[in-house]
């Protein structure tokens, strides 16, 4: 792995801008022509910088400037050190905020002499590669019984807007940082400025922050600087795996946009667009990205990357490209949503490749399929349920259903990120009380108790409280709901559930 000390060196190459349009500039040089991602300064004090793509001829480079260009104009003097962009990686590193070019942004003292290393590096290869598979539990319920995630994969969480990926996003981060002792990285790419601060805060008051390190290429940045922040990002995490031999845990929110900058750098660079209007060149810079996320002999970066699904369309090639290199994928419901089933995963469509019996057990892995097979048979039955209601399914059938509700509800939880909004205490559940709990319910063995009593709950024992304070009303609602629609059903079960 290439490393460089700090930014200075003797060496300096002049050139001049020959033209300038939107981000786009083209410069000339009279020798010593730079190679492609070399960083150019540019403007009145130096303060615009330009990444190299592409040699125009023997002459003559093009770039994307990674800040404004106001103010630049034809004939204006170019200088380079021949240098790539580069973060500063290390201990001191931690607890603190920062943005594409590795300049802290959190008001506090500036970084002391440091290392600072190239953002583009190699993946490492194949044969440092670790081949072991070891779970990565997380502490919420439906993803740790039904979606398990890997130490050292990568996890993509799919939904379209609104729908809960920034917060099941920081609610892992929450849980994950109590659970291990390793670095948390957290990569904000082309999100709102608010979040950012949000979370800088809310991991602040958690008093977490102290192993963690935020860097952030927001919606208000130019597209190539967006578009450099993830692999700036990875260059940090890259150096506590291999130098310190520690685990990472690399959320990234939001990986679209990474693409999307990509997209806009492509447009502006004059790129034939291929497919919905994406870069022809989508499929390499992704895998650039993905593949140095990596579990290897030294330590393991493990990645949770929020993915937004334009119009909910996971047929779209961003969503699709990004499948191809997770080794699990939760796909959010907006009608999950609606209904108020939060965290609103769709437990039929995610899937993760680690739910075989070598890997979770033979038991989880057979109440897995079991939980699956009981909810796609309830989703079977909506319409009929719909049309002629609860009434007309056969005894099993309409035992069957109740399974399937009751485990839809225990799936839901109460985050300690949402807490300030619903009022409902954060849960953290085990592995083996969620496994318990599903075992119970799907054993017939809670039956009597409304399905109310499971909704937002930690444990299968909180039910049996909750059951038995509101007992009385919810059987008399029972009576009510044989005879309506199931949309009304479970509407009603989540306000008594509220």
């Amino acid at each position: 792995m290439e490393t460089i000390i700090e930014h200075t060196g003797n060496y300096s190459n002049h050139g001049k801008v020959i033209s300038v349009r939107g981000s786009v500039v083209d410069i000339f040089f009279e020798q010593n022509l730079p190679s492609i991602y070399t960083v150019l300064h540019t403007g009145k004090d130096k303060e615009i910088t330009i990444e190299i793509l592409s040699q125009l001829d023997a002459q003559r480079v093009r770039g994307i400037s990674l800040t404004p260009t106001q103010g630049l104009a034809r004939g204006m003097a170019v200088e380079t050190a021949g240098q790539q962009l580069k973060v500063p990686v290390g201990k001191k590193i931690m607890g603190r905020m920062f943005d594409v070019f590795g300049n802290t942004i959190d008001h506090l003292q500036p970084l002391p002499k440091m290392e600072w290393r190239n953002i583009h590096q190699s993946p490492p290869p194949l044969s440092k590669q670790s081949t072991k598979s070891e779970v990565f539990l997380t502490g919420i319920k439906a993803i740790d019984v039904l979606i398990p995630l890997e130490r050292g994969g990568k996890v993509g969480l799919f939904g379209g807007a609104g729908v809960g990926k920034t917060v099941l996003l920081t609610e892992m981060i929450h849980n994950m940082v109590g659970h291990s002792k390793g670095v948390s990285m957290f990569c904000g790419i082309g999100e709102r400025c608010r979040e950012g601060q949000e979370l800088y805060h809310d991991m602040k008051e958690a008093g977490v922050l102290d192993s963690m390190v935020m860097m952030f290429g927001q919606m208000n940045e130019p597209p190539g600087a967006r578009f450099r922040v993830g692999h700036a990002a990875l260059t940090m995490a890259e150096y506590f795996r291999d130098d310190e031999h520690r685990d990472v845990l690399l959320l990234i929110d939001n990986i679209f946009r990474f693409i999307q900058a990509g997209m806009e750098v492509s447009g502006l660079m004059g790129e034939m667009p291929s497919r919905l209007g994406y870069q022809p060149t989508l499929g390499t810079e992704l895998s650039k990205l993905e593949e140095r996320i990596a579990n290897t002999d030294a330590g393991a970066i493990t990645s949770i990357q929020a993915v937004y699904v334009p119009a909910d369309d996971l047929t779209d090639p961003a969503a699709v490209h990004a499948f191809s290199h997770l080794s699990a994928s939760i796909v959010l419901s907006r009608k999950k949503a609606s209904e108020g089933l939060y965290p609103a995963i769709d437990l039929l469509q995610s899937n993760s490749k680690m739910a075989t019996p070598g890997i979770i057990g033979e038991r989880h892995y057979n109440l897995a399929q079991q939980i699956k097979h009981t909810l796609s048979q309830y989703e079977e039955l909506k319409d009929i349920i719909a049309m002629l209601g609860l009434e007309q399914l056969s005894t099993g059938d309409r035992s069957l259903v109740n399974q399937a509700r009751r485990l839809e509800r225990f799936l839901t939880q109460p985050f300690f990120t949402t807490e300030q909004f619903s009022g409902l205490k954060g849960k953290d559940v085990s592995l083996k009380d969620a496994l318990d709990g599903c075992e119970r319910i799907l054993a017939d063995e809670f039956k009597d108790l409304p399905e109310s009593a499971f909704y937002m709950i930690g444990t299968i024992d909180e039910a049996q409280k909750k059951g038995d304070t509101n007992k009385p009303d919810d059987k008399d609602n029972n009576k009510v709901k044989g005879t309506t629609s199931d949309a009304t059903n479970a509407n009603e079960a989540i306000k008594t559930g509220k």
